[in-house]
């Protein structure tokens, strides 16, 4: 439209058509890397069977060495308790009873002391993200910490069975029917008095046990996939007994578990001396511990006085909370806190990542609503219950401890955390590849928000405070509330190497991009050395090159060309459609950085993990350049 008339004619358009690879070739390097396809750049290397088997048991190593030896310590653990418990009551007159099912029940149940204790230790948030910061991380796998924690569940699940199934088929009816001469061998513990198969059950040992078991099969089950996410759908009123609240209530019935286990341990029958009856010995430390994380959680969580500066309702289901940052409140990029609102439920602690910067004076989070909570949370804030719109709340939320309502009418907030998750591992690398789906795309949004804060800040000097941004940033355009970034930031601007980030979101909705469309932009306007690359993906939109999608992207790549803005995003970063070529990303990154360690973070479901680390490992073989996987699901 040269002459600006609003409008082309159909003769223009078939011109237009006819010459579509020429505009859409204009706008296709500003999304891909700024690297020519050299062969020179990198070396694949041949294959062979034998390369291809070195390469399997390479990136079966490399990938599993971690767990491998932390599971061989804690098999090796069990093993050497139960052979060590079996020997010893092998030599005990208990044995002349019972035979061998006393050795075997007493082994299983030295190893569910074991077991009982090492469950708790992955739970320890506070621990586990102090430990994630040591030297610790080198050779602890802290990204698997719960699938450990339910993999000592079903350790903890085959002791039992083991424990007191023996107890109850072979050690109780051999006890109950054996002869006299044999009885008196133990008599002086039963007060000589042989006891009963009932008296054995009714006993204190006995009821502890038994409704141990009963509390570890509710909750066991209720944690399992098909209760925890809805697998299953029951009748009224059996439909309570599914969900993550199902799940989250009984798993506090294991506090009653431990206290059972401390009385049953103790009153042990056949056992003297208290340096025997070691129960005690191995939970008292990571109880005291767990015990210890949970005050401190709701110590911190009350002390705070939480500020809601802005809340944003955004397209795709999402909104977004802003809140001032308490003294003393310090976190990285990547990691994740937990909100409660007692208005709600005063209980339910939920987990979302920090999408503001460690230097911004605010803290930001963006929220999916997916189930009945997070519903709720945003009516209590905005007071409706769809549409798009954005609050600007300047009153202080009180944290007193009997009030979920402040004199203001506004719902309380509290905040628990920080806490560590994989992606706060960035800083250890050079290279970034950033890859997310859909509201996936959050813990990477501070840590572009904290490269382009060092960055901007080092050359620079301060952006602007008082500028407002859509929903991501911590500023906005209210006196009382302004500058998100001061003077602080550019104290704590580090002497850190620089980075290259790689970020790649993919997303099915195009409203998706107003979430970060601040960030997006800043980055664009801001990262004057080209550190940052972005790349957007809607998914929902045939593939660049089909027929159908041929007139988008025409009038897209058009659109950047005359004005520099995308018509998606809003932003110079250009939107592609479908699904990103995987193989031919990884490609570009390791010609463009050859011989550096690149740092692959993906968060979103768990089936495109698969793909990401399979092509970490394969070019990490086939390139110079290493990468090192790693992922977090929502």
């Amino acid at each position: 439209d040269p002459d600006h008339l609003g409008y082309i004619e159909l003769w223009q358009l078939e011109i237009l058509l006819l010459q579509k690879d020429t505009y859409m070739n204009y706008s296709r390097p500003l999304s891909q890397a700024s690297v020519g396809w050299s062969p020179n750049a990198a070396h694949i290397r041949a294959n062979s069977a034998v390369r291809r088997l070195n390469y399997l048991l390479k990136s079966l190593f490399l990938e599993n060495w971690q767990r491998a030896w932390i599971l061989l310590l804690w098999l090796a653990a069990m093993i050497g308790l139960f052979a060590w418990k079996f020997l010893q009551n092998r030599h005990r007159a208990a044995f002349q009873v019972m035979g061998y099912c006393y050795p075997t029940a007493k082994g299983a149940a030295e190893t569910l002391k074991l077991n009982m204790a090492l469950i708790l230790l992955p739970v320890c948030r506070n621990t586990l993200t102090w430990l994630r910061s040591t030297r610790a991380r080198l050779f602890i796998p802290f990204d698997d910490n719960l699938n450990f924690h339910k993999i000592v569940a079903g350790a903890i699940a085959v002791g039992i069975l083991l424990h007191a199934g023996i107890h109850l088929v072979c050690d109780f009816p051999r006890l109950v029917h054996s002869s006299q001469e044999k009885f008196a061998l133990i008599a002086s513990d039963f007060n000589n008095v042989k006891p009963t198969y009932k008296s054995l059950l009714a006993g204190v040992v006995g009821s502890t046990g038994i409704l141990m078991v009963i509390l570890m099969i509710i909750s066991f089950t209720l944690a399992t996939t098909m209760f925890r996410k809805n697998g299953r759908e029951l009748p009224f009123p059996l439909n309570k007994l599914t969900g993550f609240n199902a799940f989250w209530y009984s798993h506090h019935l294991l506090a009653v578990v431990y206290i059972l286990l401390l009385i049953h341990g103790t009153l042990l029958v056949l056992v003297h001396g208290w340096e025997q009856k070691t129960t005690w010995m191995y939970i008292s430390v990571p109880l005291l511990l767990y015990v210890g994380e949970r005050s401190l959680r709701t110590c911190r969580s009350n002390q705070c006085a939480v500020k809601i500066l802005k809340v944003s309702v955004l397209p795709g289901n999402v909104f977004s909370l802003i809140m001032s940052k308490p003294n003393g409140f310090k976190y990285k990029s990547g990691q994740y806190i937990f909100l409660q609102c007692p208005a709600i439920s005063p209980f339910e602690w939920h987990p979302f990542s920090i999408t503001s910067a460690p230097g911004d004076d605010c803290i930001s989070v963006h929220i999916r609503i997916v189930g009945d909570w997070t519903q709720e949370l945003k009516r209590v804030y905005t007071d409706q219950e769809d549409g798009n719109s954005t609050r600007v709340i300047d009153t202080e939320l009180k944290c007193g401890k009997s009030l979920h309502i402040d004199e203001n009418g506004l719902p309380r907030l509290l905040i628990d955390g920080p806490y560590g998750a994989p992606a706060q591992d960035y800083q250890n690398y050079d290279v970034l590849l950033l890859v997310g789906l859909g509201i996936g795309a959050t813990p990477f949004i501070s840590i572009l928000r904290d490269l382009l804060n060092n960055t901007g800040t080092e050359d620079h000097g301060l952006p602007d405070s008082t500028t407002e941004t859509n929903g991501s940033d911590c500023t906005i355009s209210m006196t009382s509330i302004t500058s998100s970034s001061t003077a602080s930031t550019v104290r704590k601007a580090s002497d850190k190497a620089s980075k290259y980030a790689h970020f790649y979101w993919v997303t099915r909705e195009p409203g998706s991009f107003e979430w970060f469309k601040g960030v997006m932009h800043e980055v664009a306007e801001m990262d004057y050395k080209g550190q940052i690359e972005m790349h957007n993906y809607l998914t929902s939109v045939y593939e660049e090159g089909d027929a159908r999608s041929t007139l988008i992207t025409m009038i897209q790549a058009l659109n950047h060309a005359k004005y520099g803005v995308d018509i998606l995003s809003g932003t110079r970063v250009r939107t592609h459609f479908a699904r990103p070529n995987w193989s031919e990303v990884f490609q570009r990154i390791a010609i463009k950085h050859p011989d550096a360690t690149v740092g692959v973070f993906y968060c979103g479901m768990p089936v495109l993990a698969k793909e990401l680390k399979k092509l970490s490992h394969e070019l990490t073989y086939k390139t110079s350049t290493r990468f090192d996987f790693h992922k977090e699901y929502f």
